[in-house]
């Protein structure tokens, strides 16, 4: 049996010569920026077809043209699989495409980038890099001391992949690695696992806090004014998951009282950041515009994603990044 494949025009230009190299029993069908499929030269609408495994790849982000994928998604006689290159499936959209019975891959392409995104901001705060620029420009021969990672305690609050990126390179520092994730399990690089309920016990020892999880009615603003108040003073905070978990307010609060030390944010409320928003010239706020997945390798993962994937598919075996209808809300 034919596996009917839909993509972009443009993913398909640049993936075409190697899909076609594995010789899968397959026929792809590409749509433009009109939201038509083109067929033997003619615009077919998505409702004379029915697809097997639509990909949505980083092209559409780059024109622009994620929304025209989401329709075509809605409105395809059938799709059965669908792959999309975002982590986080909080736009509504996902829950209507998952709502017509489609099975829907999310990503773990930008898990690398982000954990290493979080990694180098830790040490930079940690380290006195400024300071030792500093005094080279100074010419002054002096020590600056700095805080090693080694044995401090990092709390990671989601464990999908990108929280199993960053767990196993914090492990590499020999950092404490405590996780929230849906069953307490650990792992040789976990140390202590527990629930969302558990987060009272684990936020008074944490050194470094990491949101990871995705958002969702149990998370939506669940970093408020109790989640700050039992933060151990001195932590540092990175939110490379949604700006929605946070209550701005009590983080502001907490850092102007000392209580957490730095906010790596990169993730907002509103996306873009207003230009008044109080967190762009904070003192203990570095924030960048929702890119820490912009690595150099996060192109190369999607792909080979896709590839593993349809493969999988086309053969019958499991597929890969698999999300369960009941996480999409």
């Amino acid at each position: 049996m034919v596996v009917t494949v839909a993509m972009y025009d443009k993913s398909y230009a640049h993936i075409g010569e190697r899909l076609n190299a594995l010789g899968l029993d397959i026929e792809v069908l590409t749509f433009g920026g009109d939201g038509q499929f083109q067929i033997d030269g003619k615009a077919v609408p998505p409702a004379d077809i029915g697809v097997d495994y639509l990909w949505l790849s980083t092209h559409l982000n780059a024109d622009n043209a994620q929304g025209i994928a989401f329709e075509l998604a809605q409105n395809c006689k059938s799709v059965g699989v669908m792959q999309t290159f975002n982590a986080g499936l909080d736009n509504p959209v996902y829950k209507k495409i998952s709502d017509k019975g489609v099975r829907i891959c999310n990503s773990s392409a930008q898990a690398v980038a982000i954990s290493e995104y979080t990694m180098a901001h830790v040490l930079s705060l940690l380290h006195p890099i400024d300071e030792q620029r500093d005094q080279q420009t100074r010419k002054e021969w002096k020590m600056a001391p700095f805080r090693e990672i080694w044995r401090t305690n990092w709390l990671i609050i989601g464990y999908g992949p990108i929280g199993q990126e960053l767990s196993k390179r914090a492990k590499a520092f020999d950092a404490n690695i405590t996780v929230v994730r849906r069953s307490p399990a650990t792992s040789d690089v976990v140390d202590r696992a527990g629930t969302m309920a558990d987060l009272g016990e684990f936020l008074p020892d944490a050194d470094v806090i990491v949101l990871a999880c995705p958002l969702n009615d149990e998370t939506r603003g669940f970093a408020g004014k109790d989640f700050f108040a039992a933060v151990k003073p001195g932590a540092i905070l990175v939110n490379i998951a949604r700006g929605k978990l946070i209550d701005d307010t009590a983080m502001i609060a907490a850092l102007d009282d000392g209580r957490v030390a730095h906010a790596v944010l990169d993730v907002f409320h509103t996306e873009p950041l207003p230009e008044d928003d109080p967190l762009w010239l904070h003192p203990k706020v570095r924030l960048t515009p929702h890119t820490s997945f912009a690595g150099s390798g996060g192109r190369a993962r999607w792909d080979e994603l896709f590839l593993d994937n349809l493969s999988r598919f086309v053969k019958g075996e499991p597929i890969l990044a698999e999300v369960d209808p009941q996480d999409i809300v």
